[in-house]
């Protein structure tokens, strides 16, 4: 298993709110990003990353269900919403998480947000994940089409985040996986100015180290007016000095 990742500020945020996540002695990779002010959208991503660094780290080498996967996040959100009552500053604060944990032949998806899961397989691409925010639940009630939603004024607004509740649904799946598979981790600040079209012509195109700074470039390119991370992972490719 190869992974390759990239982060960028973009061209207007101050600061990067996202945080992301790639194997230690582990099948993690991880994607969050960051909401709030004063930099707690910063310190929310991190402490989501961390906390689930933790949980995998205790479970190396064994296989995890669905459930474990659940309480993981839960336990993430825990963390993220008592940290945000002890500071006012902090108020509020929260963020996306998908993440991947894998294992022998499957691997365990985890998701809150709108950050996206592609699985790109014999040629075709899918996302794994549903975003959970205004204009997707907009699309799938038929209020708007998809070529609407592009434009949509409130296309940011999740409906549902880490740490702005004490609770949180957290949607979980267990994924069989092949061998020659390549999964992509995007925040939006890439997935609001890049197809998914565009990202399998990306894969198809360019050199699997080339791949994530290709893309961050062409969000940039196109406005970048968020943070931007995506993270690849190619099961059929190993590591390289």
């Amino acid at each position: 298993m190869k992974v390759v990742a990239c982060t960028h500020r973009g061209n207007v945020r101050p600061i990067n709110e996202d945080s992301f996540l790639i194997p230690e002695n582990d099948g993690l990779v991880l994607v969050a990003d960051g909401m709030g002010g004063h930099q707690a959208g910063e310190v929310a991503s991190a402490l989501a990353a961390s906390t689930i660094r933790v949980c995998a780290q205790k479970a190396a080498g064994r296989e995890i269900t669905v459930r474990s996967a659940v309480s993981w996040v839960r336990k993430a959100n825990k963390g993220i919403y008592q940290a945000a009552g002890e500071d006012a500053a902090r108020a509020g604060m929260g963020t996306t998480l998908t993440f991947l944990y894998f294992m022998p032949g499957h691997v365990m998806l985890a998701h809150v947000g709108d950050t996206r899961c592609y699985r790109i397989r014999d040629g075709q691409i899918t996302q794994l994940t549903h975003d959970h925010s205004l204009v997707a639940e907009l699309v799938r009630t038929g209020k708007i089409s998809p070529e609407q939603a592009r434009v949509y004024p409130y296309r940011n607004v999740i409906t549902r985040a880490l740490g702005t509740d004490a609770s949180v649904a957290v949607d979980a799946q267990d994924i069989d996986t092949e061998r020659d598979d390549i999964f992509l981790l995007c925040s939006d600040g890439l997935t609001n100015y890049v197809e998914a079209e565009e990202l399998l012509g990306a894969v198809r195109e360019q050199k699997p180290d080339a791949l994530c700074e290709y893309l961050t470039g062409l969000a940039l390119e196109r406005g970048g007016r968020d943070n931007i991370t995506v993270v690849a992972v190619f099961l059929g490719l190993e590591v390289t000095p």
